[in-house]
């Protein structure tokens, strides 16, 4: 069960050492080097191209219809923080617009990760404040009913903590867990460099068949050529 009521004022973020590490790399290279793990749903999209951003999550956890715990949060962001809202049922209202991203931006906030709507496309765009959202919908939201701050949440299906770091582009978002951020770091790099030698051999023409060595399980497994 989530916690509501509650705003937690100090957490543990990732150090500003192991963000910068990590910032470099693509969510895909991240995903692969922690194991295939640590994504969101790919419903959660930029609302914009070219969108990217990658710092510790400052979690807030909304309820359906209601925007009031995005105001709350913004007094918990340090510069370079991610905020990540997730919902306590499915919403897709437009919880989120330029007004609060103006205000985020004031506080040094690095960009907004929602699983639900989001608004002010155009507005956000030209600012460069990036969303990622579930949706974009004008629809607006009350301040009623209280959600939490600084809690764990479960955002698209994906855990986070308070102060993971947390890396949104083109292809996704992906959660790296704050006491892993360093390791992680180091094996993108790896996989990176392992990675361009690969790019080399095929654009000298090299087939994937023969770099992977592909060739004998493919036959163990009954692939016949015929002409």
């Amino acid at each position: 069960m989530y916690e509501l009521g509650v705003v937690h004022r100090t957490i543990t973020r990732a150090s500003h050492t192991d963000v910068e590490a990590l910032a470099p790399f693509g969510v895909s290279t991240v995903h692969e080097a922690m194991g295939r793990t640590g994504l969101m749903r790919p419903r959660l999209r930029p609302v914009y191209p070219g969108a990217r951003m990658c710092g510790p999550a400052v979690t807030v956890l909304l309820q359906p219809g209601d925007n009031w715990m995005l105001h709350v949060a913004a007094e918990q962001v340090r510069p370079g923080d991610v905020l990540v809202a997730a919902c306590t049922t499915d919403n897709e209202d437009g919880f989120f617009g330029e007004l609060l991203a103006t205000s985020m931006r004031a506080r040094g906030c690095a960009g907004l990760v929602i699983d639900g709507g989001c608004r002010d496309v155009a507005e956000l765009e030209a600012m460069d404040f990036p969303v990622f959202s579930r949706a974009v919908s004008a629809k607006g939201t009350v301040k009623a009913t209280l959600g939490s701050v600084n809690v764990p949440v479960v955002c698209a299906g994906a855990p986070v903590r308070p102060g993971d770091v947390v890396l949104a582009d083109a292809d996704g978002v992906v959660v790296v867990p704050a006491g892993r951020a360093a390791e992680v770091a180091g094996a993108a790099a790896r996989r990176e460099a392992a990675e361009e030698e690969k790019r080399k051999r095929f654009a000298a023409g090299e087939l994937g068949l023969d770099l992977y060595g592909m060739r004998e399980p493919l036959r163990a497994a009954g692939l016949r050529y015929t002409d």
